[in-house]
Formats: C-alpha cells, structure tokens, sequence
C-alpha cells in the first residue's frame, strides 16, 4: 500500500482526474485477472506433469508458483 499526498485539484480538472483514477481501477482489476488466470493454469499444468515420477521435479514447483500466483492475484 502507498500513501498519497493530498493534492488540491482544480475544479475544472475533476472530469480528467475521475477518469484517470477510473482507468487506474480498471489495469489494476484487470491485472489481477490475469494473474489469477495464469497461476491457475500454471497449478494444473504442474499437476499434470507431476503425475510421473520424472516430471515431478518440474511439476512441482511449477503447482507451487501458479499456487503463489493464484494468492497474489486474491490478495
């Protein structure tokens, strides 16, 4: 989290500066879809290999990184 200093805007620039912040919403929520799409897939895709013996050694790791991934996205 950051802190933002409280900037006095204009009246005549609120129309710019609600838009901008609701852009900032949207790439974030966005962002964040996306990262829990793909921690998804690397989850599944790292059980998937890891169901022999020779592909656990990258399959595990990789469940573990979609995992950490997948939490990123939620929180």
């Amino acid at each position: 989290m950051s802190t933002h200093a409280k900037h006095n805007t204009p009246w005549y620039l609120w129309p710019f500066v609600a838009i901008w912040k609701l852009l900032a919403v949207i790439v974030e929520m966005t962002g964040r879809l996306v990262a829990m799409i793909l921690g998804i897939v690397l989850m599944i895709v790292g059980v998937l290999v890891s169901l022999t013996i020779v592909g656990a050694i990258i399959g595990i790791p990789l469940a573990i990184v979609g995992l950490l991934l997948f939490l990123r996205g939620i929180f």
